[in-house]
């Protein structure tokens, strides 16, 4: 259950909290929260766009007759059209960025006038093959489960609200988390401190009780650092080498299932902190 404004689940959420309170007392658990990243995190994204776009490559070739070469091309110009995305949450339609996104790569690709109707056709295919593909591993869904047992879970991610809502009905995660923050529909996004302060007043908790987890650390790891939570957790899939000028997090795991160790080494620090004193 969502944490929620009705008067009638206030008692559901404070019967909860202090379930938790005496779990998390018990194991001696100095977090109370732990905020996740959805795309790349906890979803992997950027295998589902892949997947997606060698549908749209197929469709190029088998429907339009298009050279492989070319379709490739095409889906190159829209993955880097995607990166550079920067829009004001509040005057945008993200169908029709998007799409335009495709048109453009089309023509510049092609030549020629513009095609808007094949590219709606290869952004609608593309986007549902995502959607797909968007799904939360089983033993992620087990640590999930288990955490919550201890903590308040939240997920905070950015993006578009229209977007970034699709995703989270599609991997159907809803159930895992206490309450889902997503950027786009809020005034400021990862890194800014506020929307970690809005989903600290959301859960009842403070920032030093808090742990970011995430896979950017330009958002994710950042924001963290500038809302002065407990602790920021960067899961580095690949083993990439971070620039020298790039935020530095508390912890550095490979997978999002190191957590419940992680959570561990904090509390253990907690506690040999608290027995020197």
């Amino acid at each position: 259950m969502f944490l929620a404004c009705e008067p009638a689940s206030r008692m559901r959420w404070r019967g909860r909290e202090l379930e938790r309170g005496v779990a998390a007392g018990r194991m001696g658990l100095s977090v109370r929260a732990v905020f996740f990243d959805l795309d790349n995190t906890l979803i992997d994204t950027a295998q589902a766009s892949r997947k997606a776009m060698l549908e749209v490559i197929k469709l190029l070739q088998s429907k339009y007759h298009y050279y492989k070469e070319e379709a490739e091309i095409i889906c190159d110009k829209v993955q880097v059209k995607l990166s550079k995305e920067c829009f004001h949450p509040s005057n945008i339609c993200i169908t029709d960025i998007r799409t335009s996104h495709w048109e453009e790569a089309i023509q510049e690709t092609k030549g020629g006038t513009a095609n808007r109707k094949l590219a709606e056709e290869c952004y609608f295919l593309w986007k549902s093959t995502r959607l797909q593909h968007m799904t939360i591993a089983e033993d992620v869904k087990a640590m999930l489960t288990e955490l919550r047992k201890e903590v308040y879970l939240l997920l905070l991610t950015n993006g578009d609200r229209q977007t970034q809502r699709e995703k989270i009905e599609a991997c159907a995660c809803q159930s895992y988390f206490d309450a889902i923050v997503v950027g786009g529909e809020q005034k400021e996004e990862k890194p800014a401190p506020s929307i970690f302060y809005y989903c600290c007043n959301l859960l009842g908790v403070q920032p030093g009780d808090c742990v970011m987890v995430g896979d950017t650390l330009e958002t994710d790891i950042q924001g963290g650092l500038n809302a002065r939570l407990k602790a920021t957790v960067w899961v580095n899939k690949n083993g990439v080498v971070p620039q020298k000028s790039s935020p530095m997090p508390h912890y550095i795991v490979s997978s999002v299932l190191e957590l419940p160790a992680i959570l561990q080494s904090i509390d253990c620090k907690v506690s040999m902190s608290a027995s020197s004193t």
